[in-house]
């Protein structure tokens, strides 16, 4: 009982560093989907960051300074497989000077 309450605390703590980074979460999402949806996201930022990207100014607000620094959005009804795929293309494509599909 008491591994699964910590176990709990450790997903809502994951949780909420993606909301604020700007996910969207469901509430759905099973543990290893957090964390591996994390990993995604701290792989992106690493990338944006060695790319010269400011992830404070470039996440959020109206206009990016680099639209291309903008973590791709999760879609209404993307699985969370499907949404770290995405992210991981992403990433790949920024990691080699490119511009990330929108």
């Amino acid at each position: 009982m008491e591994e699964n309450r910590e176990r709990a605390g450790v997903v809502a703590e994951l949780a909420a560093k993606l909301r604020r980074r700007g996910v969207e979460l469901t509430g759905k999402e099973t543990s290893d989907e957090v964390g591996d949806l994390l990993d995604a996201v701290e792989n992106w930022e690493s990338v944006v960051e060695r790319q010269g990207g400011d992830l404070y100014v470039d996440e959020g607000g109206d206009e990016p300074d680099n639209p291309d620094f903008v973590l791709p959005k999760r879609r209404a009804d993307e699985r969370v497989g499907q949404y770290i795929s995405r992210i991981e293309e992403a990433t790949e494509v920024l990691r080699h000077g490119g511009h990330p599909p929108r």
